[in-house]
């Protein structure tokens, strides 16, 4: 019974033990699962800190959301509504948030609606640029992250990719991704980018100092419709530092050698002091042209550029009549020194040699446009200026080529060096004011030395050119001085000194083989002297014509300034000067003829001068009321010059009276229009020899009849002119948007903007009588102008008009559209010798102005960092 007892004592104790550890167990177990109750519950924590061993993080990661939830047994934690995680330099911030502890991952995603789309995007924030998303995952140990719709924001651009992967911290990989610096669609005002640059392929490398993407091939799209831009690759940078890229070409069509595309291209910086760019045209017909292009610059030393257009211009059927081809030329060359590199000596340059065929054919469309292919003559010249601080003297070597394209030859002067000696007086005053005649004795003097040569494209730089090559030496001395007489009255007295030397002369004979004068060039030093004196006296005059009180016409101002003349000068062709011969021509008449004519030293005149000139000069001004200007008074220039000249030649053996001159200029309609005007008179009757078929000119005097006339008229016409402008703001108090222009609207939500225009009229009327019966007249207008049709919209173009011919000369049409981030060109000639049209794009940002270059941007432009 004991033994039962205790038996039965024992098993009971056994259970009690039993019992107490499983509740011991229990109690443990509810305590940690209401402490897991109390943090899945618990909707009010904003922050929370977890802190893992130092092997796996390698700092803290902070969570804040609306709702936090961990689970430990997957080692996960879920974010919900205003979720934002911080890790070192990263920043998330979603709607949702998901971070995976055994995988090292942050899923994150944007809000969405009921349909599952997107509302609000998720946005990380590294380095302080922020990126946009639908959904990403981003690992925290490798820093690698997978993005979809991402939205990248560099400067002025944006892209936005369907999928994006980060491969480390400065390179970024983006599939199907577009790319746009539209400012609206940047700063969200826009859903869509009014145009964009499309690329399968794109990746983002971003440095210290600049970003830059490199895409596989990508095409440009306007208002979401595709444009036939297509490039192979592009380089776009996102810096304000000159970048390398490729340069937008302008496309259209050109009657005589068909559709192109213009100005394509590449261009490279090269350090700080250069830049390369290559551009070529090509046209559907066969023609191209291959233009380089080098630009240099160092800032307060000097700048320059270097260009070429190497092409061929292909025309017509290969086979047929009417097939050509030309190959051209254009070889050009700047170069200007800034005045604060060295004040004492200086270099210019500026080359341009052109093939004679090359303007009648050229390629590059830009010629035209810019009315270059009128051009008559081309000029080059290389120069160096040497001053001395303690000389009064200046140095000037030159090197010069002049080009005629009508008979194809040129003139070239290599080299030519001038020797100028400063102005001083000859007997100048120690001290006090010069007075006299003496004392105001001024010496002007120099030494000119040339090799000059008239030749053709094909003998340039060959012994045919050497040997027609010739030098000249030319010194001239000049003397004036003048004086006040009886106060009014200036008195000049002045000389003129000339000595020339040339290597080659003049020999003329008459040829009854070919019927024609040889001229032969004399390989022999000569040279020759001759000199010139002048006097004269002249004063200003004034009168005022003042009319009565209240009279339209307030006066009356007439300046006159009459000047006489007395000036002398031996007759250089008598034959004791030996400056001249004679040659008899076919009909037995001796022909006189001076050695030098022709030549690079000039030739000395023939025959006594005697003469006594006059001019008289005159302005005239009227004073008007005027309620507009607060004197109540305004002055109109009638005459601001009326000038007559003429003289008369004591010692001429014949027509000893001069032919007269007038010449005018006024402005009318405060200084709107221009007039100029000349006109020639002969005092002598002219008689028209049918049988010679030209115009002797009698000794009958009296008989006054016009040689020439010219009037010349430009008036710039503008709104301004018809009214005030208008003040829109004041005006009118509703401003708003259409289409992305800027209107003020009226009461009745009319659109209103101010629109300027301007018209340049110039108008020419020339007659010439020269030899002929009844003359040679001229008549042309030529109109330039543009006008802005909306706010964003502007048309441009000029013509000219010849009424002798009633053609129309060189006429082009030119539009042009501001559209937010990028400009639309359009130029058009619709007839002529080149009829074509050109198409451009260019994109205005700062941050594509050398990837995508916008017309060319050289150092010129602006950011250039020099």
């Amino acid at each position: 019974m004991k033994f039962s007892s205790i038996k039965s004592a024992s098993k009971n104790i056994l259970h009690i033990l039993i019992i107490l550890i499983f509740n011991s167990f229990l109690a443990k177990l509810s305590a940690q699962n209401s402490s897991e109750n109390k943090i899945v519950n618990d909707t009010v924590r904003k922050t929370d800190t977890i802190k893992l061993p130092a092997e796996q993080l390698a700092d803290i990661v902070r969570t804040k959301a609306d709702s936090e939830r961990n689970d430990f047994q997957h080692k996960m934690t879920y974010l919900n509504k205003q979720a934002q995680v911080k890790y070192q330099d990263m920043q998330i911030d979603a709607d949702y948030i998901r971070i995976d502890w055994k995988k090292n991952e942050i899923y994150a995603r944007g809000e969405i609606d009921s349909t599952g789309k997107v509302i609000a995007p998720a946005i990380a924030t590294q380095g302080g640029k922020q990126y946009e998303y639908n959904d990403f995952v981003y690992n925290y140990k490798t820093r690698q992250a997978i993005a979809y719709n991402a939205r990248t924001e560099e400067n002025e651009g944006v892209i936005v990719a369907q999928k994006t992967k980060k491969y480390n911290d400065s390179v970024f990989f983006m599939r199907r991704g577009l790319f746009t610096t539209d400012e609206y669609f940047l700063q969200k005002k826009d859903t869509l980018a009014d145009y964009h640059l499309l690329a399968s392929h794109i990746k983002l490398v971003k440095g210290k100092e600049k970003s830059s993407i490199v895409t596989g091939p990508v095409q440009m799209y306007i208002e979401q419709v595709p444009t036939p831009l297509i490039m192979p690759f592009a380089i776009l940078p996102f810096s304000d530092k000159r970048s390398a890229g490729i340069l937008i070409p302008s496309f259209g069509e050109r009657q005589d050698v068909g559709f192109f595309l213009n100005s394509l291209g590449y261009y490279q910086p090269i350090g700080e002091h250069f830049d390369v760019k290559l551009l070529i045209d090509f046209y559907t017909k066969g023609s191209w042209n291959l233009r380089p292009e080098t630009n240099y610059i160092k800032r307060y030393r000097y700048t320059g550029n270097f260009s070429a257009d190497i092409g061929s211009t292909v025309r017509g059927i290969k086979g047929l009549d009417d097939y050509s081809k030309i190959n051209t030329y254009r070889i050009a060359w700047r170069h200007s020194q800034d005045s604060k590199a060295n004040p004492l000596l200086n270099f210019s340059a500026s080359v341009d040699l052109v093939s004679s065929k090359f303007y009648n054919n050229t390629i590059n469309n830009n010629y035209i446009f810019n009315q270059n292919v009128l051009n008559t003559q081309q000029n080059s010249t290389i120069s160096i200026t040497k001053r001395f601080l303690n000389l009064p003297v200046t140095l000037t070597g030159t090197t010069s080529y002049s080009q005629n394209f009508s008979t194809g030859l040129g003139d070239l002067r290599l080299p030519q060096l001038n020797v100028a000696v400063n102005q001083f007086y000859l007997f100048k005053p120690k001290t006090g004011v010069r007075e006299g005649l003496l004392e105001n004795i001024t010496v002007n003097t120099g030494l000119n030395f040339t090799n000059f040569v008239n030749t053709g494209e094909g003998e340039m730089f060959t012994s045919a050119m050497w040997e027609k090559m010739q030098t000249g030496l030319r010194n001239n001395i000049g003397l004036g001085t003048n004086t006040t007489i009886a106060k009014y009255f200036t008195f000049s007295l002045g000389a003129n000194i000339d000595n020339a030397l040339t290597t080659k002369t003049l020999n003329k004979q008459y040829n009854p083989v070919t019927n024609m004068v040889d001229n032969e060039l004399e390989k022999r030093i000569s040279g020759y002297s001759m000199f010139s004196t002048t006097a004269s006296l002249q004063t200003t005059l004034y009168g005022t014509k003042i009319f009565k009180a209240g009279s339209a016409i307030q006066g009356i101002r007439h300046m006159l300034m009459p000047s006489i003349g007395f000036s002398y000068r031996p007759d250089f062709g008598n034959p004791d000067f030996g400056y001249f011969r004679n040659y008899y021509d076919a009909s037995g008449t001796l022909i006189p003829y001076s050695i030098f004519e022709g030549g690079i030293i000039g030739s000395p005149t023939s025959g006594m001068e005697g003469s006594l000139n006059f001019s008289i000069g005159n302005n005239i001004e009227m004073k008007v009321r005027s309620k507009k200007d607060s004197t109540g008074v305004k002055k109109i220039k009638i005459f601001e010059a009326l000038n007559i000249t003429g003289g008369y030649n004591f010692a001429a053996k014949d027509h000893p009276w001069s032919t007269f001159s007038v010449n005018g200029q006024s402005s009318l309609f405060e200084g709107k229009l221009s007039l100029n005007s000349s006109l020639l008179i002969d005092p002598y009757e002219n008689i028209f020899l049918e049988e010679e078929n030209r115009m002797f000119r009698t000794e009958n005097f009296g008989k006054f009849n016009i040689q020439s006339f010219n009037l010349q008229l430009s008036y710039p016409l503008s709104e301004e002119l018809f009214g005030e402008k208008e003040e829109l703001a004041e005006k009118y108090k509703m401003k708003g948007e259409i289409r992305n222009e800027n209107y003020f609207f009226d009461d009745d939500h009319y659109a209103r903007f101010h629109q300027p225009w301007s018209l340049n009229v110039n108008a020419n009327y020339g007659y010439t009588r020269g030899g002929s019966m009844f003359g040679r007249s001229v008549a042309s207008v030529g109109l330039d102008g543009s006008i802005q049709l909306t706010p964003y919209w502007n048309i441009n173009g000029s013509t000219h008009y010849d009424f002798i011919t009633k053609d129309l000369a060189y006429t082009r049409l030119g539009f042009s559209r501001d559209q937010r981030s990028f400009t639309i060109n359009f130029n058009w000639v619709p007839f002529g010798q080149y009829k074509v049209y050109d198409f451009f794009i260019g994109i205005k940002a700062n941050i594509l102005s050398d990837a995508l270059k916008y017309k060319d941007r050289s150092f010129t432009q602006p950011n250039a960092p020099f």
